[in-house]
């Protein structure tokens, strides 16, 4: 690649190319992938850690289970709004990131101590970490490519691998750990998940901190953003903030809702007005981004049911017995989402490059518009499941669960790398980092509002056949009427975008 070719942060560096993408793209991935690691290690434990270690494992425990995981995935997406602008006007994108693991790590660590209120503030912990790590490394990605480079999206597709492939492993290993290796008893040894998860992000901070010299300077503090006192002031306010995170937390998913969506509706108006000042084409393309954060809310409130109330159907209403070869672990089903991408994200990625040869590639609207029918799809097999398929015993069938991540998984293929990519073409050229927490808080909120739902899936007394079958049909219909909706809107959108593809 030419030095002279430039990024929305200006020009781009002479890099090695390794398979026809910038070599830092593979440091980035593998840097990724061990956050995920550690973030998707304890993603299939959290809920069934609350009810089984805070409510003696009495199933009246999973609505406040469900809540507390909603809030926290929430408040996860949310602090990327602070950490891309602190990336953005504060200290640069790699300290940002290496504060961020930090924190990380030390709060994975945190939760491994049965304490309900050290649990809460290691998820704080976690949360601060993770705002400055997340939005900005896949940032980093996008500064490695000229803003018409073709590669672009394949190179996010790439990139979105890494998280799944990080996120695969964690499932099996940690419950392997918890269950087999370390267990006592009939209970998993979650800290021990915990742990593991931990030493997975520790792995990730030291990977990034020895990789990111061949970044030759992307993401490098300059200027003012160099100075030391900026980045003990970072450290010293994120240690402040902490147990604020950790009120919220406290708060409730009703309160946490309403002080993200007044925080939304904020953020939105800063990159309108950054869009305005930059002229009439970015402040189109702001709006259509802004649309587009509408919808995206609404996948992940159902898409998250993954770590909530689908956690909980495995557990109590699936049939998980294949006989000879034992039990499924619940643990196992979080795999199937990242085996789907692994597998599928090559197959779609090759889709788009071949329906763009023939013109005919689906515009942005119109990935999202099916990325949320198929999440609507796999509420309907299990509309399907809950009425015909249930046995004597009360329990469907083990593929059909199954077949659900699987169909959710190629609406996320649809909708979330796509998104990625899309937020660092349409955001202000100035606040793109801001832009990228804009994305991650839209998915923080509908993260919140997949809380509160899986609460009502599980009513007050644990989940049912009834509570399920009533609060997944729910969602089928709202999601295929808003994949409908946003497929009426499309060329709308397309004009805001201006030509971006």
């Amino acid at each position: 690649m030419s030095g002279a070719a430039t990024s929305a942060k200006g020009p781009i560096p002479e890099f090695k190319q390794i398979m026809g993408h910038p070599a830092p793209l593979w440091m980035l991935f593998m840097t990724e992938f061990w956050e995920r690691f550690a973030f998707y290690g304890i993603r299939w434990a959290l809920v069934l850690y609350i009810v089984a270690q805070f409510y003696e494992g009495n199933a009246v425990g999973q609505a406040d289970a469900n809540l507390t995981y909603g809030s926290y995935l929430a408040l996860v997406y949310a602090g990327a709004v602070f950490g891309g602008y602190i990336a953005d006007r504060v200290i640069g994108y790699q300290r940002s990131i290496l504060v961020g693991a930090v924190f990380m790590a030390a709060g994975l660590f945190m939760i491994a101590v049965p304490n309900q209120d050290l649990f809460k503030l290691g998820l704080a912990t976690i949360i601060v970490g993770n705002g400055m790590f997340k939005p900005n490394i896949s940032a980093m990605v996008g500064q490695l490519y000229a803003l018409n480079d073709t590669r672009r999206d394949s190179g996010f597709t790439i990139f979105y691998m890494g998280i799944n492939a990080g996120a695969f492993i964690s499932p099996i290993l940690t419950q392997q750990l918890a269950q087999n290796v370390f267990n006592t008893g009939d209970t998993p040894a979650y800290k021990i998940v915990f742990i593991a998860s931990g030493i997975g992000m520790l792995l990730s901070l030291v990977w990034f901190y020895i990789g990111r010299a061949q970044l030759k300077g992307i993401g490098a503090p300059v200027g003012e953003l160099a100075s030391p006192k900026r980045l003990i002031g970072v450290i010293v306010g994120s240690i402040v903030v902490i147990p604020g995170v950790y009120l919220l937390l406290q708060a409730g998913a009703n309160n946490l809702q309403i002080v993200l969506s007044v925080l939304f509706v904020i953020l939105a108006l800063m990159l309108i007005v950054e869009g305005v000042r930059e002229g009439k084409v970015a402040r189109d393309k702001t709006i259509a981004m802004m649309i587009i954060f509408f919808f995206n809310v609404l996948f992940w409130c159902f898409f998250e049911q993954a770590g909530s109330s689908f956690t909980f159907l495995a557990d109590q209403i699936v049939n998980r017995d294949f006989g000879d070869w034992g039990i499924f672990p619940v643990a196992w089903f979080q795999s199937v989402n990242s085996v789907a991408i692994i597998v599928c994200a090559p197959i779609i990625a090759a889709i788009w490059v071949a329906m763009g040869k023939r013109n005919v590639n689906p515009s942005i609207p119109r990935k999202f518009g099916l990325g949320i029918i198929f999440n609507g799809l796999a509420f309907g097999l299990l509309m399907y499941a809950l009425v015909q398929l249930i046995d004597d015993q009360g329990k469907i069938p083990f593929w059909t669960l199954f077949a659900v991540y699987v169909v959710q998984s190629i609406g996320e293929l649809c909708l979330s790398p796509i998104g990625l990519s899309m937020v660092t073409k349409l955001a202000p050229t100035r606040l793109v980092g801001l832009g990228m927490g804009g994305w991650f808080l839209s998915t923080g909120i509908g993260n919140n509002l997949s809380g509160i739902f899986a609460s009502h899936v599980s009513g007050e007394t644990g989940m049912s056949v009834t509570s399920a079958l009533e609060g997944y049909t729910f969602g089928f219909w709202i999601l295929l009427g808003g994949g409908v909706l946003l497929f009426l809107l499309a060329p709308l959108i397309q004009k805001l975008m201006h030509g971006v593809k």
